[in-house]
Parts: structure tokens; sequence; C-alpha cells
């Protein structure tokens, strides 16, 4: 496995944010603010060990681990629950739409993004999960509809979208296709290609990235692992 996206989250901390990685360099976990994410150096017993260190530091909580195949619990951790996902990515990403207006979305944001995460679920939100990247919001008068960001910056030129989310009343609007224009064109410009994990099942969502310009690449599995 040489691709980047391969292991997209070992790839992104010890490359582009390895300034958001915590641990050592047989495993590492993210920052646990910015999400529950991490990777070990390989099945090794040493990689497996250290992995277990940042598990069990995790007091109670959930890590992820997002690779090829589901990943065996090390002695001490047990797996809470796997999920099938479908790495895709935008090598022709749809434009913004002509004239399009959305917001981008800052700090005076925290507590609306935040809101429309923990009430929608798409992925993994935590105190800073805003401050991977540069987001993007729709509203209705004052109140934030819909948003989208960016995560993970594997390197070698990808970076993924995520924290794509819209309250219940203001779907089927296309504000969520309108906001991952919006940051694809982001990465665009500054010369790095579009990926995203969406879950197997979802069907809808995965119709919508299509329709973006995104194609399966390959399937991935998140591993949840807890302290035993």
């Amino acid at each position: 496995m040489n691709h980047p996206l391969d292991r997209p989250v070992w790839n992104a901390l010890t490359g582009p944010q390895a300034h958001l990685a915590r641990g050592g360099p047989a495993a590492w976990r993210i920052d646990p603010a910015y999400g529950p994410f991490a990777a070990a150096r390989d099945d090794g017993a040493e990689a497996q060990a250290a992995l277990a260190e940042l598990v069990c530091a995790a007091g109670g909580a959930e890590v992820w681990l997002v690779e090829p195949a589901e990943w065996a619990a090390p002695p001490g951790t047990r797996v809470a629950r796997t999920a099938p996902l479908a790495q895709m990515v935008a090598e022709h990403p749809a434009p913004p739409l002509p004239d399009d207006v959305v917001d981008r979305l800052g700090e005076a944001d925290a507590t609306a993004m935040t809101a429309l995460a923990e009430a929608t679920q798409p992925g993994p939100w935590g105190p800073q999960t805003r401050r991977y990247g540069q987001f993007y919001g729709l509203r209705d008068g004052a109140r934030l509809a819909a948003m989208a960001g960016e995560r993970m910056r594997p390197g070698h030129g990808f970076a993924e979208v995520s924290g794509v989310c819209t309250w219940p009343e203001y779907r089927g609007q296309g504000m969520a296709g309108r906001l991952i224009r919006q940051v694809m064109a982001g990465f665009v410009a500054r010369g790095d290609t579009p990926f995203l994990h969406s879950y197997a099942g979802n069907a809808a969502a995965i119709g919508l990235y299509q329709s973006l310009g995104f194609v399966i690449r390959r399937e991935m599995v998140v591993t949840m692992l807890v302290a035993d």
C-alpha cells in the first residue's frame, strides 16, 4: 500500500497534520479535541502496544482507525464496533455554481456549528474540529442551516471533504451540494484533490457525491476501539 489514501490517518499524522499528532513513532492519535482518529505504524507487537496505550488513555472514549480492513484489537482493548466505508475521490470536481454565494464560517459560528454537527451526526465532531480548515455555511436569516468543510490532509495533494450536514427541515434544497462545491474549489485552488469517506450503505449520500464528480476509489473500514 503506497498510495497516501490507503492509510489516510497515518499519513496525515506523520505528514501535513503532524502538529496535531499525539503519541510516538509506533502509534499516533489526533489531538482529542479534533476527533477520535488514530493509527499504528503496523500490526506488529510494538505498534499494537503503543496503540493500546493511546486507546486506554482515552478514558473509555472510542478511538477510530480508518484502514483498508478491520483492525485487530491490541491486548487490553476491544472492538466496540466497525463500519464499512466507501472512499471516494474527485479527480474532476464540480465547480461552484455560477454566482453562488456561501458564507465562510469562523470562530463566531462555533456554537452554531457544534449544535448542527451534534444534531445531525455527520461524523466525529470535537471542540476543535472546525479548525481543521475552512468551513462554509448557508443560513436562513441568522440561523446556520447547513455546513461543510475539511478534515484529513494525508499529503501528496489530497484533502478530505467532511462535516457535511444540514438541519432536517432544510434538506432537499441542494445546500449540501453547493457547499461541497465550494469546499472543493478551495482545495483545487491550493493544488489538492478532494476525497471523502461515506458509510458504504448510505446510497443517497454516495449518489450526491457521484453527481459532484466523486468516484469510489476503494473500500475501507472504520474500527472503533475502546479500553477493555
